[in-house]
């Protein structure tokens, strides 16, 4: 099994324009959860069809600020994710899954300290049309203290709107991003929430069960490419802990969750 899935390391580092030939190592034993985010990561950066899926959901959100009335006196927003929603980070997942790593803090703000992330299709464009039409812009992440400045320098570096500290709201002391916009409702009407990651839309999805987060898109599904936009990413969220049963599981241990769900028969 290791020796069928190396060539497999090998072919997903020769896609990728952002990752050189010195990375690629021919004797670096892929896990099967390693092996899945090359498979997307390589998906996302090259596929034509992920373009198209971000073109998709940022031309909705367009029209729906284009159409948009407003309920109240409060001056308008637009609550955004940065990862894999404006930003695009397959060249560190790529970089990672070539030495069989999965997501590690300390390789992360390496990276994000970099502030050179590609923007995701049709994303610039749909911010500055927000800030024209006297929209504000908040960046809500989960990118904590440390990855602040690059990712103001890569925000800036994009020519993003509204690119400052007063709108760029990164992680305190929860990964729940409840708190944060209950208080940007307290003075804006959010017009639109855009994300990668249904947590990015509403605690409903904080901290749930796959059965939990099923029923609940089920309850809000008249809201999707309405008032919530999402954008895809197969590479890593909320799904993974919902599917392995808890967070802090090494790849070891996911691979023989994947292995014992059966997923699919």
């Amino acid at each position: 099994m290791k020796k069928a899935l190396i060539p497999l390391c090998v072919f997903f580092a020769a896609c990728s324009s952002h990752v050189s030939k010195s990375d690629i190592k021919t004797d670096t034993p892929c896990s099967t959860v390693v092996q899945g985010k090359l498979f997307t990561s390589i998906f996302q950066q090259k596929a034509a069809e992920y373009r198209a899926l971000c073109y998709q959901a940022y031309n909705i959100a367009t029209f729906r600020i284009d159409t948009y009335r407003p309920l109240t006196n409060k001056p308008l927003a637009v609550v955004t994710d940065l990862d894999e929603t404006t930003f695009d980070n397959s060249p560190y997942q790529i970089r990672e899954g070539l030495k069989g790593k999965d997501f590690e803090p300390s390789t992360w703000a390496e990276w994000t300290a970099l502030g050179v992330a590609d923007t995701l299709a049709g994303s610039v464009s749909f911010f500055k049309f927000a800030a024209s039409k006297g929209v504000e812009v908040f960046y809500v992440t989960n990118r904590d203290k440390r990855d602040y400045q690059g990712t103001l320098q890569n925000l800036k570096h994009y020519g993003f709107p509204y690119a400052d500290s007063a709108h760029l709201i990164i992680r305190q002391n929860v990964s729940s991003k409840e708190v944060r916009r209950q208080a940007l409702e307290m003075k804006y009407e959010i017009a639109l929430l855009i994300g990668d990651n249904l947590s990015d839309f509403s605690s409903l999805f904080d901290s749930k069960t796959m059965a939990e987060r099923r029923k609940n898109t089920d309850a809000e599904s008249n809201l999707f490419g309405y008032r919530y936009i999402m954008l895809p990413n197969s590479t890593y969220g909320d799904w993974e802990p919902a599917l392995y049963g808890k967070k802090g599981l090494t790849l070891a241990q996911k691979d023989s969750v994947i292995r014992a769900i059966g997923v699919g028969f």
